[in-house]
């Protein structure tokens, strides 16, 4: 029987078999996000019109048998930062409150192709800058396991929705680990494509070097079968890479993995994480050994300096982005009484329309672009990004696919990091896969002992090889779950009576 606890795949089977319609399965989602929302927060805007069109206009295809995608029918989330024709844009911004784009981006585009129906737009931390969904202006949303805690940031809204069964599939973005920290501290899947995989057409700008959407899922084949609508060149994106689609649903389905060698990296485990996500990573690393891998440990020096120059890079190419939204051709407009000059209308608008953790990122970047300190700072940070994709190179030579923890710990309470370094600290295993432009995913791997909360299990593979890291994170989904007996959001103590 399908409900919304049902995997999208197993939604998109009962839809071929006519046992539900996409109607019934957009109101139902839609009955479950009021039932729960208002706990959880993961949407920003629901479009219930827009989405029951969707699915009237898929279910009358498939009743003239024409031809279907596998996700033709199925909802799904939408991170706010990806343009949609006439629906609100914010990028969790006061900057763009109100603004509805006239175009749509190519990945929605892509979506709107394949008759995946779009239920809304969900929640995220300020133009995708945070690790916790706090710094939304419009309120953080809650982790579903724990509604006291954080669903990671800064794609913490569509985790959450998928987590809460708001959705069964959704669209984030990863900039320095968006989408896999999200994952991590909900207990889902989240996959970061290599860059240049996807496009970014309409996908309003953070880090433009090292912004890549990607598909969240309650699986690793539904994450495949996503990943597989979004992909491909786009000619309006320079930075999409003109190349076949790796066949990931293919390798998802594959679930083996004898005689593959998994490197294990050094640098990022021990010092700074919870001893809870080390046991339950290397339950990990243990069901990889029993589905027929090798391990091999390898070491990655340059990853200890990743995070400093990440963030004198993402936030340089912040500043130069964040830019535009000056109050004379993008965003709201504060202070225009006819009185007052340009500038002090667009330094009102800025003050006004940016939040903390959004300026303090542009002064920085600003700083770090300015005369007599590029070469210092951004310059410098170029060429650790150099030594990390040799030390990646080395690492792949060794091994198939690279693996460690997706985050250092697994969700921390509302509130309780206040110091911006140490909310940094959260991307430290995450950051290394978006300077080298790879592929990283994030999947389950257990349940910390000291509180109960999901791990991430991070598999990292050579750029255009995302069919590996589907392939073992396929292997490795089903040898933990024929361990478990359930699915881990089975697991989850918090809405499970609603």
């Amino acid at each position: 029987m399908t409900s919304i606890r049902s995997t999208a795949s197993e939604m998109s089977a009962a839809l071929a078999a006519g046992t539900i319609t996409s109607v019934e399965l957009t109101e139902a989602h839609f009955a479950r996000i009021e039932d729960v929302d208002s706990d959880v927060h993961a949407f920003l805007y629901l479009d219930k019109a827009g989405a029951l069109a969707q699915a009237a206009e898929s279910d009358a295809k498939r009743s003239r048998g024409e031809a279907q995608s596998p996700l033709s029918g199925v909802p799904l989330a939408l991170k706010d930062l990806l343009t949609q024709k006439g629906i609100p844009t914010t990028c969790g911004s006061k900057m763009l409150e109100g603004w509805r784009p006239p175009y749509d981006s190519t990945v929605v585009a892509k979506l709107k192709s394949a008759g995946v129906v779009i239920l809304g737009k969900t929640n995220m931390d300020e133009f995708a800058m945070g690790s916790s969904t706090e710094n939304s202006a419009y309120g953080p949303s809650h982790n579903p396991w724990d509604l006291t805690r954080i669903p990671g940031g800064s794609g913490g809204g569509s985790a959450a929705a998928i987590a809460a069964f708001e959705a069964p599939l959704a669209i984030g973005s990863d900039t320095g680990g968006s989408i896999r920290q999200p994952a991590a501290v909900t207990g889902t899947v989240g996959v970061k494509p290599t860059y240049g995989g996807v496009s970014r057409y309409g996908l309003i700008a953070f880090s433009s070097s090292l912004d890549q959407a990607g598909p969240c899922a309650r699986t690793v084949l539904d994450a495949a079968l996503l990943h597989e609508v979004i992909a491909g060149h786009d000619e309006r994106d320079s930075t999409s890479i003109n190349a076949p689609v790796p066949q990931v649903v293919k390798a998802a389905k594959k679930l083996d993995i004898k005689g593959m060698k998994i490197g294990v990296v050094k640098e990022l485990q021990g010092d700074g994480f919870q001893a809870g996500v080390l046991e339950r990573f290397h339950d990990g690393l243990d069901a990889l050994v029993s589905a027929g891998a090798e391990l091999v440990e390898v070491s990655c020096p340059t990853f200890d300096y990743a995070l400093a120059a990440y963030y004198l890079i993402a936030p340089s190419e912040c500043s130069s982005n964040l830019a535009r939204f000056d109050s004379m051709r993008y965003g709201i407009r504060v202070g225009d009484d006819g009185v007052r000059g340009a500038e002090e209308i667009m330094n009102l608008t800025r003050h006004e329309g940016f939040g903390p953790e959004v300026k303090r990122r542009i002064i920085l970047g600003t700083y770090a672009l300015s005369s007599g300190y590029y070469d210092a700072y951004y310059g410098s940070a170029q060429k650790v990004r150099t030594l990390l994709m040799r030390d990646f190179n080395a690492a792949f030579a060794q091994a198939d696919v690279l693996v460690s923890p997706t985050a250092p710990t697994t969700a921390f309470k509302i509130g309780a990091i206040e110091d911006p370094l140490a909310m940094y600290l959260n991307d430290i295993a995450t950051i290394p896969v978006n300077m080298a432009g790879i592929g990283g995913m994030s999947l389950p791997c257990g349940l910390a002992p000291e509180d109960g909360l999901p791990v991430g299990f991070q598999i990292m593979a050579p750029a255009m090889r995302d069919d590996l890291m589907y392939q073992v994170g396929g292997a490795l989904e089903a040898t933990l779950l024929a361990k478990w007996g359930a699915p881990i959001l089975d697991l989850a103590p918090v809405l499970a009576a609603k």
